[in-house]
C-alpha cells in the first residue's frame, strides 16, 4: 500500500511539473511581448550554469546543475513574482518547496539543496545564482532590442548582481552581441567552409 501512495505521489508530481510548461515568467507585465516560462526559464539557466559551473571550477557541478534546474520548481505553487510584486506578496516557498518534495523518493536531499541554493553560500548556490541572473540578461537583450535605454538600464541592475568574475565577463559580452549574432555568424562560417573546399 504504502509502494502505491509513493507512486500515486510521484506521479501527480511529475503532472505538476509539466505545468511549468504554462507558467508565464512575471515580467510579462513589464514587456508585454515576454512569453519565457518557468520551464523554458529553468532550461537555459541550467545549461549556464553547467558551462559557469566548468568556468568557475566548481568542484561539484552537478549540484550546480541541479539547483539551477529546480531552483523557481515552488513557482508553480507560489507563482512568479516580479520586483514590484515582491514589495506586496508573501511568498511562502520554504513551504511550497516542502509540500512539492517531501513526499518524493529523494526528496529531503532536494529541500536541502534547494535550502543551501537560497542561503547563497557556497560556491554552488553563487555560481546557479549567477546562472540564474544571466539568464534574465540573455532575455532582456532578446526582449528589448528596439529599447536600448531601457536594456541598459535592466542590464545594468542585474549586472551589479552578479558575484563571480566568469558571470561578469559573459554579461559584459552579451551587452555587446546581438540576440541574431549566432546565425549570422553560423551562416558565414557555412560560405567559408564552401570556399575553402573549391
Amino acid at each position: 500500500m504504502k509502494n502505491n501512495n509513493n507512486l500515486k505521489n510521484l506521479i501527480n508530481f511529475l503532472f505538476e511539473v509539466g505545468t511549468a510548461r504554462n507558467v508565464l515568467r512575471s515580467h510579462h507585465q513589464l514587456i508585454k511581448d515576454s512569453n519565457d516560462t518557468v520551464a523554458s526559464h529553468s532550461f537555459r539557466t541550467a545549461i549556464i550554469g553547467l558551462i559557469l559551473a566548468g568556468m568557475e571550477k566548481v568542484k561539484d557541478k552537478d549540484k550546480v546543475l541541479k539547483m539551477c534546474l529546480l531552483h523557481d520548481l515552488a513557482e508553480l505553487r507560489t507563482g512568479d513574482a516580479n520586483f514590484v510584486n515582491k514589495r506586496y506578496l508573501i511568498q511562502k516557498e520554504e513551504k511550497a518547496i516542502k509540500d512539492q518534495w517531501e513526499k518524493i523518493i529523494g526528496g529531503k536531499e532536494i529541500i536541502v539543496l534547494l535550502k543551501e541554493y537560497n542561503q547563497r553560500k557556497s560556491k554552488e548556490a553563487i555560481v546557479a545564482k549567477d546562472a540564474d541572473i544571466l539568464d534574465q540578461i540573455f532575455l532582456q537583450k532578446e526582449y528589448l532590442p528596439e529599447r536600448p535605454r531601457d536594456f541598459e538600464r535592466w542590464h545594468k541592475n542585474m549586472e551589479r548582481q552578479l558575484k563571480t568574475k566568469s558571470a561578469l565577463k559573459i554579461a559584459k559580452k552579451v551587452f555587446k552581441t546581438g540576440s541574431m549574432n549566432w546565425v549570422y555568424d553560423f551562416s558565414d562560417s557555412i560560405k567559408k567552409n564552401k570556399k575553402s573546399k573549391n
